[in-house]
């Protein structure tokens, strides 16, 4: 396969990958039917970063698939080197593939004196260079606002859905594990033809939740929470623990991004989930591997939405129920 795709009526488009998820760069080229660009990312003995680009990029649309995960600052800084290598290198538009972004969550000040760091994020990254943003399940959807260029967000729901619709589960309740994301639980609950539960909690301090209250009917039901993030599996947790103690037949859970720090792995091993279905937006290490984790790709959904934004095509009509 050529590492340039043509396409009579625009520019040539050229997909690269830094560190944080080649894998999953390599599965969005093998649908798009190109080889990935050449790049090389390597450390001076200082460990400061160096990037070369192996091939020209003049007058290209180039993609770079850079997911913003552990370790989140290296993976920026390279990012952030690459969009001005590109940059320097005369491509015609430097596209922002990121899966996951991080920092999301730093999206408001909550208390006196705090940075928002999500728009941070997002200033340096156009003031290097972007000139587009194609991004997964945004913590807030807000975000978007951040940017002052094109944005497309995408929703890894129809992925999940079509997992749990293929199990035939019965007595389904989709249940969202806090207010915030009343909105993307209720799309699957559409989309699986059941109904909405909603998990009250609190949550004293970054990290540590508390459930409150449970709205909806779960008895004797199968619940599947989603989320967008799961990090230390706190929350996670002490949901799936509550709704089998209020009488839930059995508990799924499933998000877009696994983030998975710290004591994630031994909470989800020791919760009452039965299953925690995830994607590949970030890549995830051996110990970040469990009997009870399932990885769906969304290399098609990204791969699709690079092809539809290079022709002008409707983005969001991948979306439609």
């Amino acid at each position: 396969m050529s590492s340039v795709r043509k396409n009579d009526s625009k520019r040539p488009l050229q997909l690269f990958t830094l560190n944080s998820n080649p894998a999953l760069a390599e599965e969005i080229a093998d649908h798009m039917g190109i080889s990935l660009g050449k790049c090389t990312v390597s450390k001076f003995s200082d460990n400061e970063t160096q990037i070369n680009i192996e091939e020209s990029v003049r007058g290209c649309d180039v993609y770079v698939v850079q997911s913003t995960s552990n370790p989140v600052n290296e993976n920026l800084m390279e990012l952030y080197i690459l969009i001005d290598a590109l940059k320097r290198a005369s491509a015609a538009t430097i596209n922002i593939v990121m899966p996951y972004y991080g920092y999301a969550r730093q999206d408001r000040k909550a208390r006196s004196r705090e940075p928002i760091t999500a728009k941070l994020v997002a200033n340096l990254m156009v003031t290097a260079g972007a000139d587009r943003i194609i991004t997964l399940d945004l913590h807030a959807p807000q975000i978007q606002g951040f940017f002052d260029v094109p944005i497309d967000h995408l929703q890894a729901v129809p992925i999940l859905s079509d997992y749990f619709a293929e199990k035939q589960l019965e007595d389904l309740v989709i249940v969202s594990p806090d207010h915030g994301g009343v909105v993307r639980a209720r799309r699957m609950a559409d989309r699986l033809k059941a109904p909405l539960g909603i998990i009250d909690k609190r949550r004293p301090r970054p990290n540590v939740a508390e459930v409150m209250n449970i709205i909806g009917e779960i008895e004797g039901k199968t619940v599947i929470i989603i989320d967008d993030i799961i990090d230390t599996a706190g929350t996670i947790k002490l949901a799936a623990d509550a709704l089998i103690e209020k009488g839930a037949r059995e508990v799924y859970a499933c998000c877009t991004h696994p983030v998975l720090s710290g004591p994630a792995i031994e909470r989800i091993e020791e919760s009452q989930i039965k299953e925690l279905v995830v994607t590949n937006t970030i890549a995830l290490s051996e110990s970040q591997t469990s009997d009870k984790i399932t990885q769906l790709s969304v290399a098609s959904l990204i791969g699709e939405a690079i092809l539809r934004v290079n022709s002008d095509k409707s983005v969001s009509s991948l979306f439609d129920s």
